[in-house]
């Protein structure tokens, strides 16, 4: 998830969706995956005391690049009220003069995506492609992955929370700022414990590291890389699986 300059905050996604994307067997319909990406200090919070993320803002073109590649097989974001209303800066991005071209990768990318805002006081969304729900229904998203032709994600710990609580969540990716803010909310919510898998690290300038994590849980609901799916072929990404059909 990324965010708009002034504020700060963070982006998302993916040439790698394959490598941890749920599996399925060759023309079988695959699930959309539900990603939680965000911004986090070396102590594990996403906002802090002040309810400011402005420190894990991606300050270069190598970071931000990286996080516009991971965001690209999102097809829907997942907000709560302030998220969205930090994030939908994004619509309008394009008519600030002298943006960097990765800039405008970006607010391409978060422009044609869906966006569902969940808010019981939003009387109307700022952004095309935006409608609003009253509560999160964890079962309503479980039919939105069903049925969703490309991957999902969830922005914002407090929304994040939910869906992890629930089950949800398939994918964690974790950018990791060299700060340390002492309180806040926290990347992860307490009382939850979970059995997740490394799927990639890696490291930029000034600090930052980007870890990403696979659900153990998804990946033996999905197929994953057990002896019995094997030969089954990754759909997290489905433009690549439906390149590599081609191609063989």
């Amino acid at each position: 998830m990324l965010v708009a300059p002034e504020s700060r905050p963070f982006l998302r996604r993916s040439r790698f969706a394959a490598l941890l994307g749920l599996m399925c067997m060759e023309g079988e319909r695959c699930m959309a995956k539900l990603t939680y990406s965000m911004f986090t200090s070396l102590d594990g919070y996403a906002e802090d005391g002040h309810g400011g993320f402005g420190w894990g803002a991606p300050e270069d073109e190598e970071l931000h690049s990286y996080i516009n590649e991971l965001a690209s097989s999102f097809g829907t974001y997942l907000y709560g009220r302030r998220m969205y209303e930090t994030m939908v800066y994004w619509e309008t991005a394009h008519t600030v003069r002298d943006q960097p071209q990765f800039v405008l990768d970006f607010a391409r990318q978060w422009q044609a995506a869906e966006k569902i805002v969940y808010s019981r006081t939003l009387a109307e969304p700022r952004s095309a492609r935006t409608r609003i729900e009253r509560e999160f229904d964890p079962g309503a998203v479980r039919r939105l992955k069903a049925d969703a032709e490309h991957d999902i994600t969830v922005d914002g710990p407090e929304l994040a929370a939910q869906a992890i609580r629930a089950g949800l969540v398939d994918e964690f990716q974790m950018i990791v700022c060299p700060v340390v803010v002492g309180s806040g909310k926290r990347f992860f919510p307490d009382g939850v414990r979970l059995n997740l898998e490394l799927v990639e690290e890696r490291r930029f300038r000034k600090g930052v590291i980007v870890l990403r994590y696979g659900s153990a849980a998804h990946r033996r609901e999905g197929g994953g890389t057990s002896p019995a799916n094997r030969g089954a072929r990754a759909c997290g990404d489905r433009s690549r699986a439906r390149a590599l059909r081609t191609r063989r």
